[in-house]
């Protein structure tokens, strides 16, 4: 059995609180992508620094490593990263369609 398997088991049988992983804090990633398509130039980056910040405090005060924090925040900026991609993908998909019907 993997350390991680122990320890979730053990989370369940001591009613201990078990911290997800940032990459499943769909919410938070959409908001900021959605925030980040509204804001540009200085604002978007106060607005990306207050958010990377947030996290980081968050997750101290929830007592993990610094670098544990640290990954956790990367990952957090890559998963925001991913889904401004894809926002931006879909758009173009929408309007490429959208395009093409009006040529029929």
């Amino acid at each position: 059995m993997s350390v991680n398997t122990s320890k979730s088991l053990k989370a369940m049988t001591t009613s201990e609180i078990v911290l997800f992983p940032v990459a499943s804090r769909a919410g938070d990633i959409d908001r900021s992508a959605a925030e980040l398509e509204r804001l540009h130039g200085a604002d978007a980056v106060q607005y990306w620094k207050t958010e990377c910040r947030r996290l980081a405090s968050e997750l101290e005060s929830l007592g993990l490593p610094e670098a544990e924090v640290r990954h956790q925040v990367m990952v957090f900026q890559a998963e925001v990263q991913q889904a401004l991609v894809l926002r931006s993908q879909s758009r173009a998909i929408s309007q490429s369609r959208s395009g093409r019907a009006l040529k029929r």
